[in-house]
């Protein structure tokens, strides 16, 4: 069984902002694979289901982004699922915008959500999926940036880029990692130089 959770900051307020691409991606995963988000504990909204008969529960924690790893945590323990069947999607200043990346382990990245799940689980062992939304305009703070909306160019390519993130997730739990990696990390090869 995997436990997917999707970063974000609960609230209409917060809705349509960058830092919200990981609830956005969970909840067009959860239309797709008929999983309702319905059930509410451990302050968490989340739904349970089947992905290529893979068992998953996917996970919008309701807490705000730099609180996320209490939540997960309580998700985590109280499915009796380890670190590793954890897999974490949210946004990634450092990827242009609808890029992609698969990460195993290692540091937070600068991210508050994720640095608040390795702190909280007491290991990096999960697997993220990193969603591009590109570096703020200069003057703009990283922090002011995460939390406006994304602009017309990118919100007329949004549901392109969510759609192909949820294929992302679909290709990784039916076919493992080093596909998914293959599919969805191409282009990011030759950008890295």
């Amino acid at each position: 069984m995997k436990i997917i959770v999707g970063l974000g900051n609960p609230g209409v307020r917060y809705l349509e902002t960058r830092h919200n691409i990981g609830f956005r991606v969970v909840d067009r995963l959860a239309e797709t694979c008929h999983i309702p988000l319905s059930t509410k504990r451990h302050q968490t909204l989340y739904g349970t289901g089947s992905i290529d008969s893979q068992k998953v529960i996917l996970v919008k924690p309701m807490t705000y982004m730099n609180r996320s790893g209490e939540a997960v945590g309580k998700m985590v323990h109280f499915f009796h699922l380890g670190i590793e069947n954890l897999i974490v999607i949210h946004d990634d200043l450092d990827l242009p915008f609808g890029r992609f990346r698969f990460k195993q382990r290692g540091g937070d990245g600068g991210h508050q959500g994720v640095r608040s799940i390795i702190e909280l689980l007491g290991g990096a062992n999960f697997l993220r999926l990193k969603v591009g939304i590109g570096r703020p305009p200069r003057g703009m703070e990283p922090a002011e940036y995460v939390l406006n909306s994304f602009d017309l160019f990118e919100q007329s390519h949004l549901d392109r880029v969510i759609d192909q993130a949820v294929e992302a997730l679909r290709v990784l739990i039916s076919d493992g990692i080093q596909t998914a990696m293959n599919r969805f990390q191409k282009k990011n090869r030759t950008e890295e130089g």
